[in-house]
């Protein structure tokens, strides 16, 4: 446990996307800036989707190319289709992501397709992004339960997880959309796909509605996964499934993996920073318990 961790920041993407408050372009772009600045090295900014379908992710190929100049992190921003290929690669995308859900009740209420039927859709991305020598990067929803489907099966996220590896995707990320998951069910999940998959391929990005995620992560980190995905504050949610949280917060993830001797190279002050500004912009406090700990304490030592 004493290696290093990679941690993908979700917020400007996975993260603002379920926001109902906007948030403006010079935000997102400074938001990003400011997340690098506290040594997050990998974002993903935004994703090339309809706006009617998704408003909060409008405009973000200006927040692609408006984060260009820093040089020292990668971006990656979120395809559903070719044509949304076509529009990252147009706004210098170098890095994308492709999704799929191990949950046919979950695709067809998120995307109004099958499982298979999405497969096919990003079957040209990834052979374009092939040629053009751009990396894409997997994405797995509801590995560990979905809101019309129930419990998910570790053999069908196997199975969905082995089609993307087989299709191309240099990295699968896991993701327990709803939070549903336990540390048992989630090392269960992890075994059946790293038995096709090398575990140094996978990601883990659990949502924490249940309270579980650190818990999920630690499990997996048992089982050798080394990459986590997490948005600042806690942001997120998902639409389908009432009461979910956003994603694990980078705070709380940061905290737990550097108190056991794990570096992530994040420093927290810089990453607190930034998450009381987009949680000001939104207007609410961050859902992560370590920002609101650590808010008060300085809040404290500010009357002292």
């Amino acid at each position: 446990m004493s290696e290093e961790v990679r941690i993908i920041e979700m917020g400007p993407r996975d993260g603002l996307q379920n926001e109902k408050t906007p948030v403006s372009v010079d935000a997102r772009i400074a938001f990003v800036a400011a997340l690098v600045a506290a040594g997050l090295r990998t974002v993903e900014v935004g994703a090339f989707v309809s706006p009617k379908a998704i408003p909060q992710m409008a405009s973000s190929d200006q927040v692609l190319r408006g984060v260009s100049h820093l040089t020292n992190a990668e971006f990656h921003v979120l395809v559903p289709n070719e044509k949304g290929y076509e529009a990252a690669r147009a706004a210098g995308a170098q890095v994308v992501s492709v999704f799929a859900a191990a949950s046919e009740g979950f695709s067809r209420a998120n995307i109004n397709c099958s499982v298979a039927d999405s497969i096919e859709r990003f079957k040209p991305v990834l052979a374009r992004a092939k040629a053009d020598g751009v990396r894409v990067r997997g994405y797995v929803s509801c590995v560990l339960g979905c809101p019309f489907d129930g419990e998910i099966k570790p053999k069908a996220v196997a199975d969905l997880a082995r089609t993307l590896w087989d299709l191309g995707c240099y990295e699968i990320s896991l993701g327990d959309t709803i939070g549903v998951g336990t540390p048992t069910r989630a090392r269960a999940m992890l075994r059946a796909v790293g038995a096709n998959i090398p575990m140094a391929a996978l990601a883990m990005h659990f949502h924490d509605t249940y309270g579980q995620a650190l818990a999920n992560l630690y499990a997996g980190m048992e089982e050798g996964v080394r990459v986590i995905d997490a948005a600042a504050g806690g942001l997120g949610g998902c639409p389908y499934a009432p009461g979910a949280t956003g994603n694990v917060a980078t705070e709380d993830v940061v905290y737990m993996l550097e108190g056991m001797g794990v570096r992530t190279g994040v420093d927290m002050d810089r990453l607190l920073a930034a998450t009381n500004e987009i949680s000001r912009l939104l207007g609410r406090p961050p859902a992560s318990r370590v920002a609101s700990a650590l808010n008060a304490k300085k809040r404290m030592a500010n009357r002292e």
